[in-house]
C-alpha cells in the first residue's frame, strides 16, 4: 500500500490500522458499516452512504447520519430500497461513470452548467441540510467498479460544517480501494450462502432467498438492540465484540434450516398439517443441519451449528430437538429439552426471527397473519417460547423489522 506524498504520519498510521480492521468481518452489511465508520473518522464527516453496483445500476446499500439517527442503533433508513442510474445526471452516477472523485464545498451552489445535479429531496423530507460532499468510486484490484461512497458534511473541532480538507481527500481512495476488496469478499460470502440455501429451496418452497435474507437481517438487528440494552443496563460495552457477533449471526441465521435438505419431499411439500409421525421426522432437520458444521473450523461454523440445532428450542422448555449427546449417531430425539440460557443466544434470537417471518409470510397451507396478530402472539409467548429480553429488543426495533421486510420481499409480492 502506497501512502500519497504529503500525508501526515499520524493519518497514515491510522489508515493502515483501519484498513486491516476490514479483514476481520465476513458479511457485506457489516463491512459497509465499518467502511463508512472508518471513512467518517478520517474525514470528520457527519453522514455518508454507500451504493453498490447491481444489475447495471447503483443500489443504495448503507447509510450513516449522526445528526438524524440515534447513536449505536440502526435506523430503518439503512434498509431503504432504491437505485440510481449509472449516468452523469446525479453526483453518485457521475462518479460511477467517470471514475473520478468529486469534492463539493456547497451542494446547493453547484454550477448550473455541470452535467450532474444535487438531489435535495432527502433534505426536504428529513429536515437535514447537506452542504459539503466527498464522493468517490470503490474499485477492486481488477479496476472493476464495485460501488460509490459518498460522505456528507465534514465538521471541524467545534462541530461546524466545513469543506472536506485536501489531505483527507487524497488518502481516502486508499481506504476505498481496500474497502472494495473487502466488500467483494463479503458479497461472495453471502452469495455462497444463498446458493447453498437454493438447494434447500428446491426441496422446501418456503426456504426462499428472500426468507433467509430477512431472517438473517432480523437476527443481526435484534442482536444489536439486545447488546445495546445490555450496555444501557450496565453490562459491558465492547463495541468491537458486538459488531463481530452481529456479523456472524447474520450469516449463520441464514443457514438455520439447511438441514431440511435431508427431509423427504412428501413432508416438506405437504400442503396441510403434518401428522405426529411426519412432524417427528421434520424435527430431525435441526440435527441434520447441525451435522453439516460438526467439524467446525471457525466461529461462524460454531454459530451455524448452534443455530441449526437449537432454533426450535423454547425458553420455558417443550421445544426440540432436546439434548443430543452425539450428533453422529442416529438415536431418537430425547424428550428433555434445553431451557433458558442453556439455549445459545444466537438460536434464541433466530428462533424468534424465524417464527415472526413464517407467520407474516404466505405459505401453501396458510394466509399471512396480520402484523398486529403476530405481535400479540410474540408478546404472549414472551417467557414461554421466547426469551423476554429478545422479545424486548425485537419490539424496540419493530420499525427496522418492517423496513427489512419491505427490502427483501419474496418474488411477486
Amino acid at each position: 500500500m502506497t501512502i500519497p506524498e504529503g500525508v501526515g504520519a499520524e493519518l497514515a498510521t491510522r489508515l493502515l490500522s483501519q484498513v486491516e480492521a476490514l479483514n476481520h468481518h465476513k458479511d457485506v452489511d457489516t463491512i459497509l458499516d465499518r467502511v463508512l465508520l472508518l471513512a467518517r473518522q478520517i474525514t470528520g464527516a457527519d453522514a455518508g452512504s454507500i451504493f453498490l453496483v447491481q444489475n447495471d445500476v447503483l443500489r443504495f446499500s448503507y447509510v450513516h447520519n449522526d445528526t438524524l439517527f440515534s447513536k449505536n442503533t440502526t435506523d430503518r433508513a439503512v434498509y431503504a430500497d432504491f437505485s440510481v442510474p449509472i449516468d452523469r445526471s446525479s453526483i453518485v452516477g457521475n462518479v460511477a461513470s467517470t471514475g473520478e472523485t468529486l469534492v463539493i464545498d456547497d451542494a446547493y451552489a453547484l454550477d448550473p452548467d455541470l452535467p450532474y445535479r444535487f438531489n435535495s429531496s432527502y433534505d426536504g423530507r428529513s429536515g437535514y441540510h447537506t452542504r459539503s460532499m466527498l464522493t468517490l468510486p470503490l474499485r477492486s484490484t481488477q479496476d472493476r467498479l464495485v460501488g460509490v461512497m459518498q460522505l456528507i458534511n465534514a465538521r471541524d473541532s467545534s462541530g461546524n460544517v466545513v469543506p472536506f480538507d485536501r489531505e483527507s481527500a487524497s488518502v481516502l481512495p486508499i481506504l476505498a480501494n481496500n474497502a472494495a476488496i473487502a466488500i467483494e469478499r463479503g458479497i461472495m460470502t453471502r452469495e455462497l450462502i444463498l446458493r447453498m440455501m437454493k438447494m434447500a429451496e428446491l426441496r422446501d418452497p418456503t426456504e426462499t432467498g428472500a426468507h433467509v435474507q430477512r431472517v438473517g437481517a432480523y437476527s443481526a438487528e435484534i442482536y444489536k438492540r439486545w447488546a445495546q440494552d445490555r450496555v444501557e443496563d450496565g453490562h459491558g460495552n465492547d463495541a468491537d465484540e458486538f459488531r463481530r457477533t452481529a456479523d456472524l449471526i447474520r450469516l449463520a441465521a441464514m443457514l438455520h434450516d439447511a438441514g431440511k435438505v435431508g427431509i423427504p419431499d412428501a413432508i416438506l411439500k405437504k400442503p396441510g398439517k403434518l401428522d405426529d409421525e411426519e412432524f417427528g421426522r421434520m424435527k430431525w432437520h435441526t440435527v441434520l443441519g447441525a451435522r453439516l458444521f460438526l467439524n467446525a473450523t471457525s466461529e461462524l461454523d460454531v454459530m451455524c451449528r448452534d443455530i441449526s440445532l437449537n432454533h426450535h428450542e423454547k425458553w420455558a422448555g417443550g421445544g426440540y430437538p432436546g439434548m443430543i449427546p452425539d450428533l453422529t449417531i442416529d438415536t431418537p430425539i430425547k424428550v428433555s429439552t434445553k431451557t433458558g440460557t442453556d439455549i445459545p443466544l444466537s438460536a434464541r434470537i433466530t428462533g424468534l426471527a424465524d417464527v415472526y417471518d413464517a407467520l407474516v409470510s404466505p405459505r401453501c397451507y396458510k394466509e399471512p397473519w396480520p402484523e398486529g396478530k403476530v405481535l400479540d402472539l410474540i408478546h404472549k409467548e414472551s417467557g414461554n417460547q421466547f426469551d423476554p429480553d429478545v422479545v424486548r429488543a425485537f419490539m424496540e426495533i419493530h420499525d427496522v423489522i418492517l423496513a427489512i421486510r419491505d427490502k427483501y420481499r419474496d418474488a411477486g409480492h
